[in-house]
């Protein structure tokens, strides 16, 4: 009689127990991932978690939860989410986006229920201003 090995569901089926912890970093670089994916999300954070960011990617440790905060209870989740809005895009319709991406995002991989998801819009990126200010910051 030839031996197999166990899957996960002979595992589970065989009656071994035991829990899974899913920790808020986790869920927020999750939510980060899914909010940094809808279109007219140019960055994640306010003021301060941008500037800090921006040296992290500068390095090359771009951190995904940047901009989201999570509680994780037992069997729900809440996140708040801080956005910059790319100009002319609708705050509303971006913001509304971003709330659905997060919420599919925790239900399907972290596979927990979530309570709510606030989503602030803290400015609105124009097209030229980074241009801008890296040439009045530039030494002749």
């Amino acid at each position: 009689m030839a031996t197999t090995n166990p899957t996960p569901n002979t595992v589970a089926a065989a009656g071994v127990t035991g829990t899974t912890t899913v920790v808020d970093p986790v869920v927020a670089k999750i939510a980060g991932i899914a909010a940094r994916e809808v279109p007219g999300v140019f960055d994640l954070g306010g003021g301060a978690a941008r500037i800090v960011g921006g040296i992290r990617d500068a390095i090359g440790q771009r951190d995904q939860g940047q901009g989201i905060k999570v509680e994780v209870g037992e069997k729900q989740v809440a996140a708040d989410v801080t956005i910059v809005v790319h100009y002319p895009e609708q705050l509303q319709v971006v913001a509304d986006n971003v709330r659905h991406a997060v919420a599919r995002a925790i239900t399907e991989l972290v596979g927990m229920e979530v309570a709510e998801i606030n989503v602030t819009v803290t400015d609105v990126h124009i097209p030229g201003d980074d241009q801008d200010e890296a040439e009045e910051t530039r030494v002749a």
